[in-house]
């Protein structure tokens, strides 16, 4: 059974037109893309109307294959055509969504500024830098062996009642000072060592005025042949008249499980005595602890607060202030 030459011709002028309406009306590449596979395909309308030929006379044939190549040569045509079209509106497009009127005014962000305690924070640690410090810090979380045992505090010893422990159901314990972070600094490094441990400590303290349960501490250690004394409170001096300029200060004998001999450092504040931090002498048992021989090396270490320093800087009333992230404080700095 042979196809009419006439039922053909009339397919392909019907693909034709409706080809041309399908490209006419379409609005994206996307679409435009799926026409080109539906019509032109190896698959597509033109291929199934090519697959009658083969019931022609073979007389007849050149005569369809010439109106097909036509056909398909006008869709291409109308395709390209669309395509230039769309994308050229495509560009267009874009260049107006994102063209800039360079005489508007600009928008306005504030300036960010540095919390009271990082900025503390950070100005004592640039003061210890430039001493020769390293920065050091270690997890929250602790041990009983970090946080007491190394630093010369057994279990039964009375230290342990001046700092009130937070202890975790696993046995572990949150860090009652950045000491800690000492002893795994000296377990990992070899003397002559200088470190600066900030971070955020935990006790079990009533919150007022100038107590909180939760605060933070930078604590130094140096150790090295021959330091004595004298080397920490030059150390201390250097670093006190950097925070709060050339005041008169003072050391008072104290006790620290971790230091020996220990010292309180007062400085003269607007007339009167304020204490600002503790230090001492590394006791040697620390030293052992670590694997130090205390006959070859000795150490000073000391430690302060950071928010008792940011309240005198800033002439603070309230410790809570530092933490309640009220805006009309913090723009104050």
């Amino acid at each position: 059974m042979t196809t009419p030459l006439s039922d053909l011709e009339m397919q392909l002028v019907a693909l034709k037109q409706e080809a041309q309406q399908a490209i006419a009306t379409t609005t994206t590449l996307e679409d435009l893309e799926q026409l080109r596979i539906k019509y032109l395909g190896k698959k597509g309308s033109l291929s199934q109307v090519l697959g009658g030929m083969g019931r022609l006379d073979a007389s007849e044939r050149p005569r369809i294959g010439a109106s097909a190549n036509e056909v398909k040569e006008i869709i291409q045509a109308e395709l390209d055509q669309k395509k230039a079209t769309l994308q050229s509106a495509q560009i267009e497009a874009k260049l107006i969504s994102e063209a800039l009127d360079v005489t508007m005014p600009g928008v306005f962000y504030p300036q960010g500024r540095a919390h009271p305690l990082t900025s503390t924070i950070e100005r004592a640690l640039d003061v210890f830098v430039g001493l020769g410090y390293t920065v050091a810090e270690g997890p929250e979380m602790e041990t009983d062996y970090y946080n007491f045992e190394a630093l010369n505090t057994p279990a039964d010893h009375p230290a342990r009642d001046m700092q009130d422990t937070f202890y975790l159901s696993d046995g572990n314990l949150l860090r009652t000072h950045t000491s800690s972070v000492q002893i795994r600094y000296m377990e990992n490094n070899e003397p002559p060592i200088r470190v600066a441990a900030p971070g955020r400590v935990y006790r079990r303290d009533t919150v007022d005025a100038t107590h909180s349960a939760v605060f933070h501490q930078i604590e130094i250690l140096a150790v090295d042949e021959g330091l004595t004394f004298t080397d920490l409170r030059g150390t201390i001096k250097i670093f006190l008249e950097a925070m709060f300029g050339d005041l008169p200060i003072r050391f008072r004998p104290s006790f620290f499980p971790f230091t020996e001999p220990s010292a309180e450092v007062d400085v003269q504040w607007r007339g009167r005595w304020l204490e600002v931090l503790g230090c001492g002498m590394v006791d040697p048992n620390v030293l052992k602890s670590v694997g130090y021989d205390p006959e070859i090396y000795t150490g000073f270490a000391a430690g302060f607060g950071v928010e008792r320093f940011a309240m005198v800087l800033h002439q603070m009333d309230d410790i809570r202030r530092l933490y309640n992230s009220d805006l009309r404080f913090l723009r104050q700095f």
